[in-house]
């Protein structure tokens, strides 16, 4: 496996993996994304600031996208519901989705990794992410990691949903 920053040659496969993966989360009870979220236009957006990553793999003879994350310092309004300083810089992940066919094999740890890797090099020593609440596999790697839970809050646009926000300090910058 190997990461490196989205292209746009990748945006296919990239929606093509949020399509397979919406219907699981959906059956886990998972309403998080849905059919027009995430989009081309979120994920072209992502890329063309620089903060989308793919996780590649070999199959059958060609690189396959095999999970993404956007690593970026966007920080939603609704996390102040669980007291954090929206004004402190954070690397925050977000829109991360593994393929199911390479579930179980270490993706979406080495995405995760990757942020803390792009935080350091922007001497960033705060972490944050969140999930649905219906997301356990999500919380259990958070969790792995070292972050800590910090509450739970609701997005504005997502009436109903309860999502867990987690962050993590680190004591290395660059």
């Amino acid at each position: 496996m190997r990461l490196r920053l989205a292209t746009e040659a990748d945006l296919d496969a990239i929606l093509a993996l949020v399509r397979g993966v919406v219907p699981l989360m959906r059956a886990n009870g998972n309403f998080q994304w849905s059919e027009s979220y995430p989009n081309r236009e979120i994920f072209a957006r992502d890329l063309s600031l620089g903060q989308l990553w793919v996780a590649v793999c070999q199959a059958e003879d060609q690189e396959k996208v095999a999970g993404v994350a956007a690593l970026t310092q966007d920080q939603s309004p609704e996390y102040a519901q669980v007291g954090w300083n929206l004004d402190e810089p954070a690397m925050v992940v977000h829109r991360m989705a593994v393929d199911p066919r390479w579930r179980g094999q270490g993706v979406a740890r080495q995405l995760m990794q990757q942020a803390e890797r792009v935080a350091q090099e922007s001497g960033i020593a705060l972490l944050r992410v969140d999930t649905n609440a219906k997301n356990s596999a999500m919380q259990r790697l958070i969790v792995s990691l070292g972050y800590a839970f910090s509450g739970a809050f609701a997005f504005d646009s997502r009436p109903g949903l309860r999502f867990y926000a987690y962050e993590k300090r680190t004591t290395e910058s660059a």
